[in-house]
């Protein structure tokens, strides 16, 4: 049994240029990027699905014939799964719909001036691209994190796009929660080749409004290429994060066991342990190592922590300061008073209250949804919910009285902007009335 000694960079009452510097995400290495997602683009454009099967044989090292997961294999992948994951994808499923309907918007209609009426009603998008991770793990919670609101907002077309296994073959539980969204258009395509594909458009894979779903940097720079094609996306997206805050009543078991929880997902996962407890952060470390051992992602998990840190501070407010500097993904308070520091939070893209509230709760099963942003990008970006699967669209009616009311008002902005024809489409109305 493998024995470890991971240390964690710690940090004591770090000053502003400190912590300026240790919050700074690492950048990624664009050497030739874009030039790649440049020459995908061009051979997808040119050559529809026989470019996509050509990349997916030359990235992948899987040769197919055909993109399309068909009925039969929908099925077949259906009944492979156990009963077991069958109940907890269900529970799940049904606990993001619940939240996710919450979310829909109330008409309410007001009157901003006698005889004015203005309100907002909700459209869905129309067609939608969701990208699933399939790489060393099957992703298949992201579905019903991303298939479960579009089938909420009624949006009328979705593709759902993920690479196969080296048989060809999609992951069944992936299959299973795309029937409970709802989801028939499956493709078998992933990387750089999948997001190019939804946005040009194939023979096999539909062209879309919106594409949604995390992935490596290729998926996320063919992502960011698309959006300069008219093609919206979700939100920005790097490697993901999580920040601990725990204070003196938290349990060290627990804390490890979350920061453990994200370091597994990757090589490049950023973990982060805040505390006012110098204390603590020893206790935490020594069951890192103890809970290591007992982990199948241990190898990926301790090369995360290479980079990982603590940062000790004296008081809460200066805590605070800090994660909303950082702008976590996801955010842990691990305090016997939790819910007091929740209108502390600023930035972050989902938090965890409590000492019974794991980060692993949101990513699989309470509800929220998992996609969220990163690398800071919770300053000015919300996660993915209901709303990013809708337009909202304003409406206006206005009656004679409501003309009569409000058309000088129209009339003197517009003349003073040197607007003469919008002054004349509110003048030739009054002079009718």
């Amino acid at each position: 049994m493998a024995v470890f000694d991971i240390h964690i960079k710690r940090f004591l009452s770090p000053d502003q240029d400190t912590i300026n510097r240790i919050i700074r995400r690492p950048a990624i290495k664009r050497d030739h990027l874009e030039d790649i997602i440049d020459q995908v683009y061009t051979e997808v454009k040119a050559d529809g699905d026989a470019a996509i099967l050509k990349l997916t044989e030359q990235f992948d090292n899987v040769r197919l014939t055909n993109l399309n997961v068909s009925k039969t294999e929908i099925e077949e992948g259906i009944a492979a799964v156990s009963p077991e994951l069958k109940k907890a994808i269900d529970t799940a499923g049904r606990n993001i719909q619940l939240f996710h309907e919450s979310q829909k918007l109330t008409l309410r209609k007001i009157e901003t001036t006698p005889g004015v009426q203005c309100w907002q009603e909700a459209r869905p998008i129309q067609k939608v691209g969701l990208y699933i991770p399939g790489g060393s793990a099957p992703l298949f919670s992201t579905v019903l994190m991303l298939g479960i609101p579009a089938m909420v907002a009624g949006c009328r077309d979705v593709v759902l796009c993920t690479p196969p296994g080296k048989l060809g073959k999609i992951h069944p539980a992936i299959l299973y929660a795309a029937n409970k969204c709802g989801i028939t258009k499956i493709i078998k395509a992933g990387g750089a080749q999948a997001i190019a594909g939804m946005v040009c458009g194939t023979e096999s894979i539909p062209g879309v409004y919106k594409i949604f779903g995390p992935g490596n940097q290729f998926v996320t720079a063919a992502k960011m290429k698309g959006m300069t094609l008219g093609v919206a996306i979700d939100l920005p997206a790097g490697p993901s994060e999580v920040l601990v805050y725990a204070d003196e009543t938290a349990n060290p078991v627990y804390v490890a066991a979350d920061l453990l929880s994200q370091a597994e997902h990757g090589i490049d996962s950023q973990v982060v342990l805040v505390t006012t407890s110098e204390e603590l952060v020893e206790k935490v470390v020594s069951e890192i190592n103890s809970q290591l051992i007992h982990l199948s992602r241990a190898d990926t998990a301790v090369l995360s922590l290479a980079h990982a840190y603590a940062c000790v501070f004296e008081g809460t407010r200066k805590v605070f300061d800090f994660i909303n500097q950082y702008a976590p993904e996801h955010l842990i308070i691990a305090s016997n008073d939790a819910e007091d520091h929740i209108d502390k939070v600023i930035n972050a893209g989902s938090v965890f209250v409590g000492h019974l509230t794991p980060e692993s709760a949101g990513d699989y099963a309470s509800g929220t949804n998992h996609t969220l942003p990163t690398a800071a990008f919770a300053r000015s970006y919300s996660g993915v919910s209901l709303d990013s699967f809708i337009k909202k669209i304003s409406f206006q009616k206005i009656n004679e009285e409501g003309l009569r009311n409000l058309g000088q008002t129209i009339i003197t902005m517009a003349n003073n902007e040197e607007l003469t024809a919008h002054a004349n489409a509110v003048k030739l109305r009054l002079q009718d009335l």
